[in-house]
């Protein structure tokens, strides 16, 4: 179902040549080869075409799907390209495509007179770069924005959409807003392409006998953008880690439908810094800034979706609990807006899925208050959506995303009851086959989303695909924890200094101290190896000469003394722990 004429839509070039020169890279339509531009490759400054820019012969063409930003490094400019997509379904009528590959390339002279430290800074950032290349779960389009939701869509004024993509998008939600400053200052509106990071999924479903097409979108704050460990709490500005709005659409009989659900790390000043150990412990920051900063978010809500209930899901023992009375606390002083709180695990346990009913009965009579968004083929609107949840766990992934399948599959059911579909006895669980496809796009949703905040598939993710745990689902979510413990240990320091990279939150002067001259003696990541080969060996010669202890005193001594060292290098790791991990060296944690 489309909302406007297709004539009346800006369009992008969706398919561009890319001609590699010896002193300039120029990108041009493959439809229309008198609109492009080209890069100087001295310098990294961007000129419209002209009579001259195709002159001689390329070293190299290639075929292009996207121009993503540049970037200004020491060496001087770098620009991404998209090198390879592909299309994953439509929304509105458009094709929307998942970036499968993409490539920064570089226009640089400048590192001919550079020092030492900074080539190797150079050489650090351009690690950087590499693994933002490698980033998951990318999508676009180019006739139709994706980062706006349906319903503020529809109310925008009459010609919006001919406006530029870009111009059209929701700042919060363009993965690649930052890079792509340079494009918009030089008014290459046809070039510039709004990237939303999060998840497009889409389901074909026969309700009864009426054909329907169920479309899930998640989109990724950049505000806060970041790592499961690096990026925790919210900034001053109220800003939060891991915030996601959800929009479900469903399109059945000319009729479209909207539910959208926002999901985001507690709202207050907190961080958990890892340390080696499995899980670790959660640290309040206590600031005198912290009601504000509650009091923002929740306020920035309240403007963009109107009234919140606020579904906090986390346990409420041990440091979780901690955290979660601080933020009940804070809640009591906001008098606009619902706080539920939640115990998860304590009700559903591990495989207890149906009893989230628990939590809907608490909040049914807000929750269908709060509506959908509906409109007719012709564009009238008839229903609105006068409110949102705002879920959460910890890392706002597995739990949280249950929870939100749950309340989508529950507004879906009220949906099918208004136009006539369902009775007020029937729902979707009683369709077997539509019911799988409607759980597994919510499962493939959560994956996606976890894979770019922790870097590992969903936890749970059997409750939302058969409402009930496999074995293996639990061998698959045993695997993933690993996963996460080594990737939060050890790799995720770097991944957060890619995002503060490329979103502007660090920006690479010349003037700046190198970021590599800032580490601490343990923090070099090839300590990790001698440490863990010390303990290692420690652990095996000691366990060799014990067993072998009883022939003779002096073997017995030298027992003793292997123990002692393998105790010592214990402790320094235990001790040293957080020096031992993969840190951020670019910017600070707030």
């Amino acid at each position: 179902m489309e909302i406007a004429p297709s004539s009346s839509r800006f369009k992008l070039h969706d398919q561009l040549e890319l001609l590699e020169f010896p002193d300039k890279y120029v990108v041009k339509s493959s439809e229309s080869p008198d609109h492009g531009f080209y890069i100087n490759r001295r310098d990294g400054n961007i000129d419209p075409l002209d009579e001259n820019s195709c002159s001689g012969t390329p070293s190299r063409v290639s075929t292009i799907y996207g121009v993503g930003g540049t970037i200004k490094l020491l060496a001087g400019t770098y620009m991404l390209v998209i090198t390879s997509r592909k299309e994953v379904g439509t929304f509105l009528g458009f094709p929307v495509f998942r970036v499968v590959s993409m490539r920064f390339l570089p226009c640089n002279e400048a590192m001919r007179f550079a020092t030492s430290q900074e080539k190797r800074d150079e050489a650090y950032f351009r690690t950087l770069l590499q693994t933002v290349e490698a980033s998951p779960g990318l999508y676009y389009s180019y006739e139709t924005d994706l980062t706006l939701n349906l319903q503020r869509r529809y109310k925008l004024a009459e010609g919006w959409m001919r406006k530029p993509l870009w111009k059209q998008a929701d700042p919060r939600f363009v993965w690649n807003r930052h890079l792509l400053e340079e494009l918009i200052e030089c008014k290459l509106d046809g070039f510039i392409i709004p990237l939303l990071q999060g998840s497009f999924q889409v389901a074909k479903l026969q309700l009864k006998n009426s054909p329907a097409t169920i479309t899930l979108i998640s989109r990724r704050c950049t505000r806060r953008l970041g790592t499961r460990m690096w990026r925790r709490g919210a900034n001053l500005e109220g800003d939060t880690a891991n915030f996601v709005e959800t929009e479900q659409v469903l399109e059945i009989n000319d009729f479209m439908f909207s539910l959208l659900q926002v999901r985001g790390s507690i709202p207050l000043l907190w961080e958990q810094i890892v340390d080696l150990s499995y899980k670790p412990g959660l640290k309040i920051n206590n600031h005198e800034e912290t009601p504000k900063v509650v009091q923002r978010h929740f306020h920035d809500l309240f403007q963009r979706y109107g009234e919140t209930i606020a579904i906090d899901l986390t346990d409420k023992h041990g440091d979780e609990g901690e955290l979660s009375k601080a933020y009940a606390t804070e809640m009591r002083r906001l008098p606009n807006v619902r706080y539920v709180s939640f115990d998860f695990h304590h009700v559903c346990g591990n495989s207890n899925f149906d009893n989230l009913h628990v939590l809907y009965e608490e909040i049914a009579d807000e929750f269908e208050k709060q509506g959908y968004f509906l409109a007719d083929a012709e564009g009238n609107i008839l229903e609105e959506q006068k409110g949102i949840v705002r879920s959460n766990c910890i890392d706002c992934l597995d739990r949280t995303n249950v929870t939100q399948n749950y309340l989508a599959q529950k507004s879906l059911n009220l949906q099918l009851q208004r136009i006539g579909l369902f009775d007020s006895t029937e729902c979707i669980s009683m369709l077997a086959d539509e019911y799988t496809k409607f759980r597994t796009i919510w499962a493939e949703q959560g994956d996606e989303i976890s894979l770019q905040y922790a870097g590992t598939y969903a936890l749970k993710g059997d409750l939302v695909r058969y409402g009930k745990q496999t074995l293996f689902g639990a061998i698959r979510d045993g695997m993933s924890a690993l996963s996460r413990y080594y990737l939060n240990n050890f790799q995720d320091g770097i991944r957060q200094d890619a995002l503060d990279l490329i979103s502007g939150r660090y920006t690479v002067s010349r003037n700046s101290p190198s970021p590599l001259q800032q580490l601490k003696v343990f923090e070099s990541p090839s300590y990790l190896p001698v440490a863990s080969a010390l303990l290692i060996g420690g652990i095996t010669v000691t366990s060799i000469t014990i067993h072998q202890a009883g022939r003779n005193t002096q073997q017995f001594v030298s027992s003793a003394v292997l123990a002692g060292v393998t105790a010592g290098v214990v402790a320094v790791i235990k001790s040293n722990g957080r020096h031992f991990c993969s840190r951020p060296r670019l910017c600070r944690l707030l």
